[in-house]
């Protein structure tokens, strides 16, 4: 099928899957000047495979070509966009740097384009994509392998790829466009984020089995003087919640050692060295060496919840996953009540 797209104001790509012409104008500014582009599905598939196969030969294979009617089609599209997407040598296949943003707006205009045309609500087993999610460190590691499991078996054709950072990185992470959507703590509002709180997730005390207080229901606060307490850093999203909380009940932990990541904490906790406040998800009951006692007076909880910027619509792909995340948060939440005592 043919694309026809008139360029004169704002940047804009276009792609259709069916049979026919189609004419897509819009304004987009080139030096001043309008320019009419002309290239085809064909073309534009055939980037996006040589660029994620990183070999002409691979690619088609693929698409049951010879390297030299593939690369006829990758030329006349540079040369319809007017730029070199691809540096070739003998060897090997690469971006240009236009080619890199070109690959990732022309992915979103394969997926904006199919879902427009064809009004797709859900997204087929058969279908491939990338999933871009920002996620904190406790949920990437603790949380997120289970979850990513079930989502892989369900949609195979789907790529995931996480960003695991601190609360204040998530938010950047998706407020740039680099992550399609995160997994973050509740924190301060900001405008071009939207915060959907779903899960709470309590403090806990970590420690050994032979602890004296391994076998409490849970534990006060003031109980934990004298312990070697080892903590996050102060940097920690995780950190500031529990010091605000602290602060707030008159309260001040002495802190023994100091850590910039939870797996680290709970590694030294394993080791001996003390004790520790950890969210209760970094925790399963069948850990081999530690248990987790609740805290009180006070308790202390962080709320999860899924943060997308504002306004904006994710691809086919991105929210099917942010589908199935929410789900497992909420049933994860069902069942945490379930097991209250």
């Amino acid at each position: 099928m043919h694309v026809r797209l008139a360029w004169n104001g704002v940047i804009g790509t276009a792609c259709i899957f069916g049979s026919g012409d189609y004419s897509v104008n819009c304004n987009i500014s080139y030096n001043c000047c309008m320019a009419r582009i002309n290239f085809d599905l064909q073309q534009l598939q055939a980037f996006i495979l040589v660029a994620d196969r990183g070999s002409f030969r691979a690619a088609a294979d693929q698409l049951h070509l010879s390297p030299s009617a593939l690369s006829r089609r990758i030329e006349r599209l540079e040369t319809a966009l007017g730029a070199r997407l691809l540096n070739r040598t003998t060897r090997e296949v690469s971006l240009t740097s236009l080619g890199r943003n070109f690959l990732e707006r022309a992915r979103a205009a394969l997926d904006d384009l199919e879902t427009a045309m064809l009004g797709m609500t859900e997204l087929s087993v058969s279908r491939t994509g990338l999933v871009t999610v920002a996620c904190v460190p406790s949920a990437a590691l603790f949380f997120l392998p289970s979850v990513l499991g079930v989502f892989a078996a369900r949609y195979p054709g789907v790529r995931v790829r996480v960003v695991d950072e601190s609360t204040t990185g998530v938010i950047a992470s998706v407020t740039s466009g680099e992550s399609d959507f995160g997994i973050s703590l509740m924190g301060s509002r900001i405008p071009e984020i939207d915060f959907e709180p779903i899960y709470n997730d309590p403090f806990v005390l970590a420690l050994r089995r032979e602890h004296r207080l391994a076998g409490r229901s849970s534990v006060a606060w003031s109980e934990l003087e004298g312990e070697k307490l080892i903590a996050v850093a102060r940097s920690s999203g995780n950190r500031q919640i529990l010091d605000h909380a602290l602060t707030k009940a008159g309260l001040r932990p002495n802190i023994a050692l100091e850590v910039n990541h939870i797996a680290t904490l709970l590694g030294m906790v394993e080791a001996g060295l003390g004790v520790a406040t950890v969210p209760q998800m970094a925790i399963t009951p069948l850990h081999s060496t530690l248990v987790a006692v609740r805290l009180r007076n006070p308790a202390v909880s962080r709320r999860l919840g899924l943060v997308t910027r504002h306004g904006a619509t994710l691809r086919p792909a991105a929210d099917a996953f942010r589908t199935h995340l929410r789900a497992a948060l909420k049933a994860r939440k069902k069942n945490d009540a379930a097991a209250q005592p």
